[in-house]
C-alpha cells in the first residue's frame, strides 16, 4: 500500500478544493449564490466593461480604497470625457494626450482591484476578461467609428476632430452615470437585495483561511507592500506583463500601419482592423472560462502565447497580402487572450489587501513600460518578447507548484489546523492559501 504523500496531496489540488469551505452549502445557498453573482454579472461587470471599452489605456493604486471607487473611478472617466471632447488640432491632441494619462493612469489596475473585491479567486479571469475584451472590441469598433466619423467634415473641424468629439462626449456622460451606479463594494450595491449582499461578503471570505479578518479592514502596512515587491511569484510576472505589454501596444499602434500596406483606401483599411480584434474577444473569453474552471491561469498563457508566436513568424516569414492578414487573426487573438489571464494572476496569488493592491499597481506600471519599447523593429522583438512570457510562466508555474507541496507538508505537520491569527502577517504565504498555477 503506497504512503499519500505531501506532493501527491498538493498535485490533487483543484478549483473546486479551493472551495472547500463551500461543501457546507445547502441548496437554499448555492441557489443564493447563483443569483448573488448572477446579478453582479448584469451589474458591477458592464459598468467596467464600458468603462475601459471608453479607454483603451492601462495603467491598482492604493488610493482606491481611501477614496472609493465608487468616486475615483467615475471621477478618472468623466475627466477624461472632458479633456478628449476638446481636441481640435494637433496642439490640442498633445496637452489632451498629457492629461489622458494622468487621469487614466488607474482606471484597469483600479477595475480589476474593484472586480477582485467582488468577485472570488477562480471566477475573476472570466470577469476580467469580458472588460479586457472590450479592449478588443474598441479596437473593432474604432475602426467602424472612424470610418464613419472621418466622412464628417465642416469649415472649422476636419473628419478626425469629430472622432474625438463624440466619443468624449460619450464618455463623459458615462462617467457621470458611473457616479450614481458604481458601488464601493458589497455592502454598499442598490442592486443586491440584503440577503444578497450578505451572501456575497459571505462568500468572499472563502478564500481566506477559516476565521481569518476581512482584510479589506485593515490597515495600510508597508510590510504588505515590501512582500509585493519581493515575491518571487509576483517578479516573474511582473517582467512577463513587461513583454506582454511590449505586444500589445505594438498591435495597438502598428496594426492600422500593417493593414495600410496592402493597399486598400483609408476606409476599406479601418474596415479590415475589425474582424481580428473581434475573433480576439470570443477566444479571450473561451480561454478565460477555460481558465476559471481548471484553474490554469500559467499553462493557458502559454498556450495563447504559443498561439501569436505563429501569428508573428507567419508575418515575418511571408510578404503575401492573405498569410499577412491571417497571421493578424493569430498574433491579436493571442496578445489579448494572454492578457487578462496575466492579470488576475497577480491578484490570484497576492493577499492581504494591500499587497494586492501593490502587485496590480507594479503589474500594469511594468504594462506601460512596455509600450514604451515598442520600436521599429517590432516584429523581432514581439517574437523575443512572446518567448519571454512562455519562459516566465513557466518559471512561475514551476515555482507555485514548489510553494504548494511546502504548504501541503506544514498543513500536515499541524494535523491541518488553520491558524487563522497568522494571516494577516503571512498573506498569501499562509499554509491554508492554495496558489493558483
Amino acid at each position: 500500500m503506497t504512503a499519500t504523500t505531501a506532493s501527491d496531496k498538493e498535485e490533487s489540488v483543484s478549483v473546486q478544493q479551493q472551495q472547500h469551505d463551500s461543501s457546507g452549502f445547502t441548496d437554499a445557498d448555492w441557489e443564493l449564490d447563483r443569483a448573488s453573482v448572477r446579478r453582479l454579472d448584469i451589474t458591477v461587470l458592464p459598468i467596467a466593461a464600458i468603462a475601459y471599452l471608453l479607454s483603451f489605456l492601462d495603467r491598482s493604486n492604493l488610493l482606491l480604497k481611501k477614496v472609493g471607487a465608487h468616486i475615483m473611478l467615475p471621477a478618472m472617466v468623466t475627466l477624461w470625457g472632458i479633456c478628449t471632447s476638446f481636441v481640435s488640432s494637433y496642439s490640442g491632441l498633445i496637452v489632451a494626450r498629457l492629461f489622458l494619462g494622468l487621469l487614466e493612469g488607474g482606471l484597469f489596475p483600479g477595475l480589476v482591484l474593484f472586480l477582485s473585491m467582488f468577485y472570488r479567486r477562480h471566477e475573476l479571469q472570466t470577469r476580467v476578461s469580458l472588460f479586457f475584451g472590450a479592449a478588443s472590441l474598441s479596437g473593432a469598433f474604432s475602426g467602424l467609428l472612424a470610418a464613419a466619423l472621418t466622412n464628417i467634415s465642416t469649415p472649422n473641424y476636419p473628419g478626425w476632430t469629430w472622432i474625438f468629439f463624440v466619443e468624449g462626449a460619450f464618455t463623459f456622460f458615462f462617467g457621470i452615470f458611473m457616479f450614481f451606479t458604481l458601488p464601493r463594494s458589497p455592502a454598499h450595491s442598490i442592486f443586491l437585495n440584503a440577503e444578497q449582499k450578505a451572501h456575497v461578503e459571505r462568500r468572499l471570505k472563502l478564500d481566506a483561511p477559516a476565521g481569518a479578518s476581512n482584510d479589506f479592514d485593515n490597515a495600510f502596512s508597508w510590510q504588505h507592500f515590501r512582500r509585493a515587491c519581493t515575491s518571487p511569484h509576483v517578479l516573474l510576472l511582473l517582467v512577463a506583463l513587461f513583454a506582454n505589454g511590449v505586444t500589445l501596444y505594438g498591435f495597438s499602434y502598428f496594426t492600422p500601419v500593417i493593414v495600410s500596406t496592402f493597399g486598400y483606401t483609408p476606409v476599406q483599411t479601418q474596415l479590415l482592423t475589425v474582424p481580428p480584434f473581434v475573433c480576439a474577444f470570443l477566444i479571450t473569453m473561451i480561454n478565460a472560462v477555460l481558465s476559471d474552471r481548471y484553474g490554469q491561469r500559467g499553462l493557458c498563457t502559454i498556450l495563447m502565447s504559443f498561439l501569436a508566436l505563429a501569428g508573428y513568424i507567419m508575418f515575418y516569414e511571408s510578404m503575401a497580402t492573405a498569410v499577412r492578414y491571417t497571421s493578424l487573426f493569430l498574433a491579436i487573438t493571442g496578445v489579448y487572450s494572454t492578457a487578462p489571464a496575466l492579470v488576475t494572476w497577480l491578484p490570484n496569488n497576492s493577499a492581504p489587501h494591500y499587497t494586492k493592491a501593490t502587485a496590480v499597481a507594479f503589474g500594469f506600471v511594468m504594462t506601460n513600460c512596455g509600450g514604451i519599447a515598442v520600436n521599429s523593429r517590432a516584429t523581432e522583438v514581439l517574437i523575443a518578447m512572446t518567448c519571454l512570457i512562455v519562459v516566465t510562466c513557466a518559471l512561475n508555474i514551476v515555482y507555485l507548484r514548489r510553494q504548494n507541496r511546502k504548504k501541503a507538508e506544514r498543513r500536515e505537520a499541524t494535523g491541518g489546523v488553520v491558524d487563522a491569527s497568522t494571516w494577516n502577517s503571512e498573506g498569501d504565504a499562509h499554509p491554508h492559501y492554495i496558489y493558483t498555477l
